[in-house]
């Protein structure tokens, strides 16, 4: 396992090719979240599934890629969407945009009855939206071997989390209720032909 060191070690010389201007599309730093990382990676087995998002160079080390690979591929502009499929990674600079590949992955590896473990991580800002929910329901749902795990830095991009969404419960603002409904999911329930 990486030393604390050996991380910051890391994004210091990405921050110095990128000044140096080497690196030649954005970069996401994960600095401040060493040793949060490095406890929930002691977890993570070499067989398992990594998802991430667009600052995922500690997750990736800690995962077990090579520092001269992940480098290369920092120095290539792939910083904010990392792939590998030798290392069992995927990241997306899109906001949310692993979170249902990593559902996915996790029911495969339930059909094929595989000891393995999918890791999807996500920021505090994405686990307010739709997709982490449907997400989180259904792997509960289905029983799947996955964990989804909040990186909260109380920020999205320069807007506070709290500001932006207020209350992370449903609270006293959300209203249920129950229906019997007229007309199925689809349509009228009858079939239009449009003729010339």
């Amino acid at each position: 396992m990486l030393t604390k060191e050996e991380l910051i070690g890391f994004e210091d010389e990405v921050v110095e090719r990128w000044k140096n201007k080497e690196i030649r599309s954005p970069v996401h730093l994960a600095g401040g979240s060493e040793e949060q990382l490095i406890g929930i990676f002691k977890d993570v087995k070499p067989g398992d599934w990594f998802f991430g998002t667009h600052r995922s160079h500690y997750h990736c080390l800690l995962k077990g890629v090579p520092r001269e690979w992940l480098m290369n591929e920092v120095l290539k502009n792939k910083s904010i969407h990392l792939m590998s499929k030798k290392y069992k990674i995927v990241t997306s600079a899109i906001v949310g945009g692993a979170l249902s590949i990593a559902l996915g992955t996790a029911m495969a590896l339930k059909m094929k009855e595989s000891k393995n473990h999918v890791w999807a991580f996500c920021g505090d800002m994405t686990a307010e939206h739709g997709t982490f929910l449907d997400c989180v329901k259904y792997a509960r749902r289905n029983d799947l071997p996955i964990t989804f795990i909040v990186e909260d830095n109380f920020m999205s991009t320069d807007t506070p989390t709290q500001e932006a969404w207020g209350l992370k419960d449903s609270g006293p603002n959300v209203l249920r209720y129950t229906y019997k409904r007229k007309w199925p999911h689809y349509g009228c329930g009858i079939f239009v032909d449009f003729e010339e």
